[in-house]
């Protein structure tokens, strides 16, 4: 217990120079920045093979170090492939260090280990959620960063953090992209329960909250893309829905934890 305090501390502590460094006026994508984003990813998957060295835990402390971990991870990624990343690292920094005092503070609630045998493809249906949350996250976060500056625009009032958020425009570009990709890795999340409940000899979709709201996740998502390639949904709308999706697929997920562990473990 006290191994996981103090690794929860410590990656509490790797995500503040994140915040410190990207919240200063005119920081730049540079190896500062790679640093500090990289400790920022390596201090929660360090919590999570902490807390998960004997077995995959699934409770809500868990739940948030995992998410946390791989947005990280995927943010790393997409800012190396896609010019305009990196911008988002202010508003999703502050977002992470956010969730991290919550995981921390439920530190407390009991470990929920997976039951049964771990199976390449039970790992395989963990990774598609965890990631699927991640590029969801990030595409709220750069939903988020559009209708800040699409409000700074209307008001005619200084760009928002100094100017370092991307445009409306590639803040749209990046949500489609996100969602897109999303989209596809959630429906191989959704086939992959599907077999893993055939191999159980269960109901092929369990109707349960986290199914309900996965679904219609899936549903909403899928919704907003077709809008937006056959309407143009863009700005404000558009992140209202992306805000939708994610409230959805966070009920899904570390909500129904949040529930079951915390309030009434």
């Amino acid at each position: 217990m006290q191994t996981g305090l103090l690794f929860g501390l410590t990656a509490i502590a790797s995500l503040v120079p994140a915040v410190a460094l990207t919240w200063r006026t005119h920081f730049a994508r540079n190896t500062a920045f790679w640093t500090v984003c990289a400790l920022a990813c390596i201090g929660p998957a360090s919590a999570v093979a902490v807390r998960s060295q004997d077995a995959w835990q699934a409770d809500f402390s868990t739940s948030i170090w995992v998410t946390i971990a791989a947005t990280m991870a995927l943010f790393l990624v997409f800012s190396v492939l896609v010019r305009s990343v990196w911008r988002l690292a202010p508003l999703l920094s502050g977002y992470m260090l956010v969730l991290a005092v919550l995981g921390f503070a439920w530190q407390h609630a009991p470990n929920e280990p997976v039951s049964g045998a771990t199976t390449g493809l039970l790992v395989l249906h963990i990774a598609f959620a965890v990631t699927t949350y991640g590029l969801a996250t990030l595409a709220a976060v750069a939903a988020w960063a559009a209708f800040l500056q699409e409000r700074a625009l209307k008001r005619k009032d200084r760009p928002t953090l100094g100017g370092v958020l991307p445009s409306i425009t590639d803040c749209d570009r990046l949500v489609l992209r996100f969602l897109l990709v999303g989209e596809i890795v959630l429906g191989l999340g959704l086939v992959s329960g599907v077999v893993l409940n055939a191999i159980a000899g269960g109901a092929l979709l369990t109707p349960d909250h986290k199914t309900i709201f996965t679904l219609a996740a899936f549903a909403v998502i899928g919704l907003l893309l077709f809008a937006q390639a056959k309407y143009g949904l863009r700005g404000r709308k558009a992140a209202r829905v992306v805000l939708l999706a994610y409230l959805m697929l966070t009920l899904g997920y570390p909500g129904v934890k949040f529930v079951t562990d915390v309030l009434l473990g």
